[in-house]
């Protein structure tokens, strides 16, 4: 049964994410061990500064219009990404941000890097939550993708450290599987025929 941080990496490579910025951290080991054994099929960059990545993730998207992805570990690590996702959110790039957390019964007690991240990026993002276990994840982990592709801008997951490695938990009755959506499509960007001439004019 996979953890939280494979369905995450499962549902990055069926969203066609081949490339992931970032720098391993202890917020984040679950997530790079699931990348380690999906090194054939996706491709962790490791940077020396995570402001680095962020800004790595949303020049990938500026480039190529697919998912821009940046890793960092809770704390610091997390706040770093901020100024990279900024220009990601000025020019509407879409970029995943996915972040560590402490222990998920250490959040909010004051330990080490206990930083509250998603009122962090509240500012930044489109889609901004905390996951709460292996079920919640395979909910999320699309709607963040899609969210950042359909909106032009930032989405944001954070993980506490040891939710990374739960296995799938109960679903709730109302939680059935796939009831989102696993598939986005880019609209038509051609304008009409009223615009063109309009703007012609």
């Amino acid at each position: 049964m996979p953890n939280t941080a494979e369905i995450l990496v499962d549902t990055l490579i069926a969203w066609d994410v081949r490339v992931i910025f970032g720098l391993p951290g202890d917020g984040i080991n679950g997530i790079m061990e699931a990348l380690r054994t999906r090194q054939d099929k996706i491709r962790f960059v490791q940077v020396r500064h995570e402001e680095s990545a962020a800004f790595m993730a949303t020049a990938y998207a500026k480039w190529t219009g697919k998912l821009g992805v940046c890793l960092a570990t809770s704390g610091p690590g997390g706040t770093h990404l901020l100024t990279g996702l900024y220009d990601a959110k000025l020019d509407q790039a879409p970029v995943l941000a996915i972040t560590g957390m402490q222990f998920h019964d250490l959040i909010e007690t004051f330990t080490q890097q206990d930083v509250d991240l998603t009122r962090v990026f509240n500012d930044v993002a489109i889609f901004n939550t905390q996951v709460t276990d292996a079920a919640h994840m395979e909910n999320v982990a699309g709607l963040a993708c899609r969210s950042a592709l359909a909106g032009r801008g930032v989405s944001h997951l954070s993980i506490a450290s040891d939710v990374q490695e739960q296995t799938s938990a109960k679903r709730s009755p109302r939680n059935l599987p796939r009831h989102t959506p696993d598939r986005w499509f880019e609209g038509d960007k051609r304008p009409d025929e009223a615009q063109l001439a309009l703007a012609a004019d």
